[in-house]
């Protein structure tokens, strides 16, 4: 729907302004193109579905409308003053039909949404894997958060890629397991509406973390069904989800929605020690129009979870039948974790285009791990079994003001921002245990405050139809105090509190050339970081503890014929302070300058409406620069990796798509002696889909492929062993696996 408001002054410029509907949803449809057809002048509408131009031709401006997911749309600005009100219809997205966009910095829009909507999402790291390059693994079986790999960096939990839902952060600063720990399995996997992606440090509005990249989930502001769920597969898997609707068709045409969705999930999973995995989810999420110009977007999340874990395993241990493949050395290892969210944002659009958006956000966050990586190395008697403990509350804000403005046909697009984030945690501790709940020692115990301040200030300016340039900086100020309750820290010199203050800045500077509906280049470039653990911080007094990621892409996104969609970049990474973990958890084993060089290619084919085929390819070359040739491997970095597969959709409600998922051998130390070996799965999906319900069947490593997920290069010893062995330890990946699923929708 558009509801248009046109001024008719005598002389001949006008300006016409209207807000966007989804023709079944009656809410916003947000980033649609809307171009003046005479001028081909565009805007882009905000999140309120608003749009303005403020100096048209006449009131018979030709108006196009244009979204991937919807039928193009125009609209005659005389007709509108009869009407008053036109809606946009949803349509299968096909490739024939999306274009090159000429809004500069949403060049992996397409491909987003193409995939989300043709290959679908199963659940929140199906939807990482969306993001064309990215590497995930799991080495807890499902309660941690997934390894991340992202062009040439073993990027942890998040370390060095940044991750939001509607707005929230997701990675967690100074975390009991590692920095940047980043669990998503809060999120409800059908809940999620649309995903936003960015590589590099390219963006003004995100700072820590987005060294790689940056994701933000997008969940949906209403229902288009109820829908219950039932799934059950091998290993004693099960998961039942009900998604419902709480306001009735009378509130969703006032644009007010309120639903609530639900997951429980159980499994044993494939491991010899069964993981008696337990998750719960709950979200609720209300967004409604409280004025002509305000949308109110409030939500509230509660996740918990609870499983045991078989972690980590060396090698030798393996090959010399102590144990099997899938087998355990400490049966102990496991952890539990909880979360509830509150978030709620105000999003005002102004009679002439500008946009104020205010979100305040709330989390309370528990976590306690078990895991031991190194087995007897330390404790040849009890074992060096660890426990990982934390007590978190989390209060943030963002805010920000949109200006758009014109100078003849010259677009000025000012974004200034600002970010506040406080983390405060509670008896943040690392145990050394045995049995799991044998405390036999204490290594660290504080309480941690943690206060970043971050304005931001964005300068777009389109110069013509072709060429739009984009200037950014922020500046995060940080504030850290550590209260150390532990005399025997060996790394303080006593209890009582100690501070330390950083500071950085971010400049940006992006440029996107389109040179038509089909062919767009760009050239970005920019400055990130990562933040490090606090405790760490008052360690070093607050130097050096902030290192710099500089960074440039230069790509395009090509459209060469109706049914083939291309991106590809080449990139440049120089990280000025790396850090890998020994056993993810233990000490630093490597640190210094490093250089990354790499490509990226994606491509997308649709030769029939009925198949969909999507490929990605990524080379990262990764060296430190400060060792010598030879002696310069990154550990565990990703070289080659890639994802494609085809997806079958048919109008009689057969779909179902056949995906691979491939990572090249890599260096598991810096003179690679050492190889974390590489990967090849495939894994199948069809279902059979009625107005109704769904039936379907998920089959992953349907070859039933032997490989490790995860890999470590760690110094371990087992009991009785005379001597420890530094070798590969790994987490297995998952064999043969079934689930099916019925889905009632109503």
């Amino acid at each position: 729907m558009i509801l248009m408001g046109i001024s008719l002054p005598s002389v001949s410029q006008v300006s016409i302004s209207g807000n966007i509907i989804d023709n079944k949803t009656n809410f916003p449809v947000a980033g649609a193109t809307v171009t003046l057809n005479s001028s081909k002048l565009f805007t882009i509408t905000d999140d309120n579905g608003h749009f303005v131009f403020k100096s048209a031709h006449n009131n018979n401006e030709l108006l196009i409308i244009s979204t991937i997911g919807y039928e193009q749309c125009e609209v005659n600005a005389s007709e509108v003053l009869k009407s008053n009100t036109i809606r946009l219809v949803q349509k299968q997205i096909a490739l024939k039909d999306v274009v090159v966009l000429a809004n500069g910095g949403d060049q992996f829009k397409p491909i987003s949404k193409t995939d989300i909507a043709m290959r679908g999402v199963n659940n929140s790291q199906e939807v990482l894997r969306i993001i064309p390059g990215i590497v995930i693994g799991q080495h807890q079986g499902g309660g941690k958060a997934e390894q991340i790999f992202l062009r040439g960096f073993d990027a942890d939990h998040g370390t060095d890629f940044r991750m939001d839902v509607d707005g929230m952060p997701i990675n967690m600063v100074s975390h009991g397991h590692g920095q940047g720990f980043a669990d998503s399995h809060f999120i409800i996997p059908e809940t999620i509406e649309s995903v936003d992606f960015k590589k590099g440090p390219f963006t003004a509005s995100k700072g820590d973390f987005a060294t790689t990249g940056f994701v933000d989930f997008n969940t949906k502001d209403a229902l288009n069904d109820n829908v219950v769920k039932l799934e059950g597969g091998m290993f004693n898997t099960y998961r039942a989800l009900g998604m419902f609707d709480l306001l009735n068709k009378k509130k969703k045409e006032q644009q007010q929605s309120w639903y609530v969705a639900s997951e429980y999930r159980y499994a044993d999973s494939y491991f010899d020690n069964p993981q008696h995995f337990k998750r719960f989810n709950l979200f609720t999420k209300y967004n409604g129009r409280l004025s002509p110009h305000t949308f109110l977007t409030a939500s509230v999340t509660t996740f918990w979870s609870k499983w045991n874990a078989s972690g980590q395993i060396p090698d030798r241990a393996v090959n010399k039948g102590l144990i099997g493949f899938y087998g355990a050395i400490d049966a102990y290892e496991g952890g539990l974790t909880y979360r509830t969210n509150a978030n709620i944002k105000l999003t005002t659009s102004y009679d002439n285009g500008d946009v104020l958006k205010n979100q305040l956000y709330y989390s309370n966050y528990h976590f306690d791990l078990h895991t031991n990586f190194t087995f007897f190395l330390k404790d040849t008697t009890n074992g060096d079994e660890i426990r990982q403990q934390e007590a978190r509350n989390l209060f943030g804000y963002n805010g920000s003001y949109h200006h758009v403005g014109y100078i003849s046909n010259l677009k000025f697009s000012t974004e200034a921002g600002l970010n506040i984030r406080v983390d405060k945690t509670i008896n943040s501790a690392l145990t050394h245990t045995m049995d799991r709940y044998i405390t036999l020692d204490r290594i660290k115990l504080g309480d941690i405050s943690q206060l970043d301040i971050a304005p931001y200030l964005s300068e777009t300016l389109t110069l013509s139809n072709h060429l739009t340039i984009n200037a950014g900086i922020r500046f995060d100020q940080f504030y850290h105090i550590y209260n150390n309750k532990l005399a025997g820290d060996t790394t303080l010199p006593g209890v009582g509190l100690y501070k330390a203050n950083a500071h950085t800045l971010s400049p940006k500077l992006n440029f996107y050339y389109h040179i038509d509906d089909k062919l767009q280049f760009y050239l970005t470039t920019g400055k990130g970081f990562h933040s490090n653990d606090t405790r760490a911080v008052v360690v070093e007094n607050g130097m050096k503890i902030l290192p710099a990621a500089y960074a440039a892409d230069f790509g395009t996104v090509f459209k060469p014929a109706k049914n083939l969609l291309i991106n590809a970049a080449v990139w440049y990474i120089g990280l000025q302070q790396e850090f890998v973990y020994s056993g993810d958890g233990g000490d630093v084993s490597f640190n210094g300058k490093t250089r990354r060089v790499g490509f990226d290619f994606s491509g997308r084919y649709q030769p029939v409406r009925s198949l969909y085929f999507d490929a990605d390819v990524n080379y990262a070359h990764g060296r430190a620069v400060e060792a010598a040739k030879g002696e310069n491997y990154i550990p565990l970095a990703p070289v080659w990796t890639s994802t494609g597969g085809v997806t079958y959709t048919n109008k009689s409600g057969i779909n179902g798509s056949l995906r691979y998922r491939y990572t090249g051998d890599r260096p598991g130390n810096e003179d690679y002696s050492l190889t974390a070996a590489g990967y090849f799965i495939t894994d199948a999906v069809i279902n059979y889909r009625k107005s109704k319900y769904e039936i379907g069947l998920v089959i992953n490593n349907i070859f039933n492929t032997r490989w490790k997920e995860t890999q470590f290069d760690t110094n371990t010893r087992l009991r009785n062993e005379p001597l420890p062995v530094n070798e590969i330890c790994f987490t297995p990946g998952t064999p043969f696996a079934a689930k099916l699923s019925l889905s009632i929708y109503f």
